[in-house]
């Protein structure tokens, strides 16, 4: 899965010792995904696959409170023809080592990524770039969801707000690879 252009516009406020100004500091995004799926190493069958769909781009907009973390999550649809319906994801984000991270010029801006095995949640398991969580389960009655759940896992995107109160004024852009597998 691929999460592509984020872009941050915002003005800094000076610093002060006084009581702080919320007046100018705003901030959108916007995310744009894609998907990948790999074959399953052992214990999964050699047959085994697992898909994932239902991906749409994540749009942040204005963020106007820089004191709270922006969230965003999206119900997708993860498939597995495991016995167990099983099945492992891992992300990778475009920073150094697969970091998950943004960049405008040469500013850079810090993302969280987690996974929740259930839809339409909003918290989850916070993934760590370039290791598999294993051990999930997929309910999905059909690989692209078409009958059965419409969806059946949640993709939350996570700008805090000690990334996002720290950043530089930008367009920002970067990209996750989320790739599945069956287990």
């Amino acid at each position: 899965m691929a999460i592509g252009p984020i872009a941050t516009a915002h003005a800094k406020a000076p610093r002060s010792s006084g009581p702080a100004v919320a007046a100018g500091l705003a901030r959108g995004a916007v995310l744009c995904l894609a998907a990948a799926a790999a074959l399953s190493p052992a214990p999964a069958a050699a047959a085994d696959k697992a898909r994932l769909t239902n991906l749409t781009d994540v749009a942040f907009g204005m963020v106007a409170n820089l004191s709270a973390d922006a969230v965003r999550a999206e119900s997708v649809c993860l498939y597995s023809t495991s016995s167990t319906n099983g099945y492992h994801v891992t992300a990778t984000g475009t920073g150094a080592g697969g970091a998950f991270e943004l960049s405008s010029g040469t500013s850079a801006l810090a993302f969280d990524v987690a996974w929740n095995s259930a839809p339409a949640q909003s918290s989850g398991t916070l993934l760590t770039p370039n290791v598999p969580l294993t051990g999930q389960f997929s309910t999905a009655t059909q690989q692209t969801c078409n009958s059965g759940p419409a969806t059946t896992a949640s993709l939350i995107i996570i700008l805090r707000s000690g990334a996002l109160s720290s950043a530089m004024a930008g367009d920002y852009s970067g990209t996750l690879t989320l790739v599945v597998a069956p287990e």
